[in-house]
Parts: C-alpha cells; structure tokens; sequence
C-alpha cells in the first residue's frame, strides 16, 4: 500500500480543507492501494486538546473520514514517536504546524514531504502515480 502520513488537528485554519481532500483521495484510490494515515497532535497552537475518543469522532461525524485514526501522539522534537523519526530521518523535514503530509511507497520508503501550505490537490498527482505503479505490478503478475 501507498501511505500518505499526516499529522492532524481539529482545531487549525488548515482543518476544514485538508480533512475534506484527505477524505476525497481516501474515497478515490483507497482502502486497497492505498491509506491516508492520520496522526492527531496538539504540539502546535494547542488545536489537538480533545481525548482521542473526541478527535476520532469529530473527524467521523464531520468529515466521514473513514481512514485510520491513530492515538495523539508527538511528531517533533525530542519526543517524537519512532514512526514520525523515521520519516523526519528520511526526509529531513520535521512537521514544523499540522498537517504535514508525508508520501510512503509500498515499501516503506518515505518518497516525500509537504508542509502546512501544500494542499492535498497538489499532492494529489504523487500519490496516484504510486498507486497506478501497484496497480499495473499487480496486472503484470496476474
């Protein structure tokens, strides 16, 4: 699967219009090839203060997300979870406000990573050039 990490937040100016392209490009090429995987984090401007149980409903009821949810978590800095040092590590980009976005191909190689400001629109074309990979690998064994 391709894997588009992000960290996310209820309560950011970046909220409304990356839940509902996350939610368009989960809709469009997942849950097969591919999954938008959500990190909630209230590391910056404290917009992240609900309980995991909240967040998860807020994201379900608001934006019908349906890509996996993980717990709160922190995504920078020295208490960073192991998976966001790996992508830090990888890139060399660490999520600096919500939403950073961070493309991972089938085999776990962070392929890039996109700040606040890039939208999912333009990320878009990343993604399914990576999942149209897969697909084709998987018409080519068949």
């Amino acid at each position: 699967q391709v894997s588009l990490v992000v960290n996310v937040a209820s309560e950011c100016g970046y909220t409304d219009s990356h839940y509902k392209a996350l939610q368009q490009l989960q809709r469009d090429l997942g849950p097969y090839h591919f999954n938008v995987l959500a990190f909630p984090c209230n590391q910056f401007g404290q917009q992240e203060p609900d309980t995991n149980k909240e967040i998860e409903s807020f994201a379900r009821k608001t934006y019908s997300a349906s890509f996996p949810m993980f717990s709160k978590t922190t995504v920078s800095g020295a208490g960073a979870i192991p998976a966001f040092k790996y992508l830090i590590d990888s890139t060399g980009e660490e999520p600096t406000w919500n939403f950073w976005k961070y493309l991972v191909d089938p085999n776990g190689k962070v392929v890039k990573a996109w700040d606040s400001t890039v939208t999912v629109e333009e990320i878009r074309p990343h993604v399914t050039e990576l999942v149209r990979k897969i697909i084709l690998k998987k018409k080519d064994e068949l």
